[in-house]
Parts: C-alpha cells; sequence; structure tokens
C-alpha cells in the first residue's frame, strides 16, 4: 500500500470489503489470504537512529582525519610538485566539504527518525509477504474496523465501507510486529509492548 508521508498529515483512503476481497485504496486482498488482524502502535527507532548518527559521526571523523594527514604527509614529501602548490590544500579542502555534507545528512537522517511520533495503526497481514497498515484518529474506530473484517471473513455475504487515514512507514525508522528474542540468533531484539 503506498500510504502518505509518516510525520506529516494523515491523508484518507477507502477500506471497504464487498465479494470477498478487501479494498484499501487501490489494492486489494482476497479476504481467505489474510491470516491476522490486530491494532498495534508503531513507535519509532529512536534509540537506533541516535546510535546510528554516532557510528557514522566515528566513520567520517576518522575518515577525515587519515585523509587530512595523507593529504599533510603528501605535502612535506612534495608528492604535488616541486613547487609549494595548492594541491593538499584543496585536498583538504574536498575532503571537508564531503565530511560537512555527510555530518548534516546523517543529522537530518536522526532528526526525521527522532520528530517521528509513535502512530497507532491497523495492520492487515496476508499469507504472502505483503502487510497493508492503514491509521485512524480515534484507535476505538479502529479496533472496530479489525473486529468488522474478522466477521468478513467468517461472513461471505459481508459488505462495508469506510474513509480511513494512511501513513507511511520505514522499516528502518520503525519497530513493525512482533520481535522476538532467540538464544543462539544473532540480530535478533526483543521487545516489550
Amino acid at each position: 500500500m503506498a500510504p502518505a508521508a509518516s510525520a506529516g498529515p494523515f491523508i484518507g483512503v477507502d477500506l471497504r470489503v464487498s465479494k470477498r476481497l478487501l479494498w484499501v485504496g487501490g489494492a486489494y486482498y482476497p479476504l481467505h489470504n489474510i491470516t491476522r488482524v490486530y491494532t498495534l502502535t508503531l513507535h519509532p527507532r529512536r534509540g537506533e537512529a541516535v546510535t546510528r548518527f554516532m557510528r557514522r559521526l566515528l566513520i567520517i571523523a576518522a575518515l577525515g582525519l587519515f585523509l587530512g594527514l595523507l593529504a599533510a604527509v603528501i605535502d612535506q614529501s612534495g608528492g604535488f610538485g616541486s613547487s609549494q602548490d595548492n594541491g593538499s590544500a584543496d585536498l583538504i579542502a574536498l575532503v571537508t566539504f564531503v565530511a560537512v555534507v555527510a555530518l548534516i545528512y546523517s543529522f537530518v537522517d536522526m532528526v526525521g527518525v527522532l520528530a517521528a511520533p509513535a502512530r497507532f495503526v491497523l495492520a492487515v497481514e496476508t499469507s504472502g509477504a505483503s502487510t497493508a497498515v492503514v491509521a485512524g484518529r480515534r484507535p476505538d474506530q479502529l479496533r472496530q474496523l479489525a473486529w468488522q473484517i474478522s466477521e468478513s471473513i467468517e461472513n461471505p455475504e459481508a459488505n462495508f465501507r469506510v474513509r480511513v487515514d494512511t501513513v507511511t512507514i520505514s522499516p528502518k525508522h520503525y519497530y513493525f510486529g512482533d520481535n522476538v528474542n532467540m538464544y543462539g540468533g544473532t540480530g535478533n531484539v526483543g521487545m516489550a509492548s
């Protein structure tokens, strides 16, 4: 599903059930392929965003220091020519410019995640890899909608239409779904609700 901006305003989309299909905007999901319908609060990965920024900061600083020292060594040995030209100064200016651009990008990326609000959403998972996510301004409306979709799976004659909001979620910026802590696995995280 192609929702709206993650921190921007909500944008409405029609969600309806008709003829054994769940329609979310222009996307449809056969009701017999739906494996789970549930509501949850998506929380931004704020801690990971700060950690990612700090890691990038260290890498940029280390590379900048290394290239600056390399330019100084080359300049001392006369590697840029027999006379003292501005070759090393140009290299240092280029390294500084690239480092500043990388730092600005990293900072904006971190602030985007830190400023992202938690979102209460309705998720519809299918037996395949697809998941539809819609949001609403009222949690009770989404819980009622989850119940209606579940009832539609049981009742082939069910039809309804409702206007809901959409959001864009990035798995890179939000915790989505269940996280399970496994012994013996690598890269697994646990999360308590």
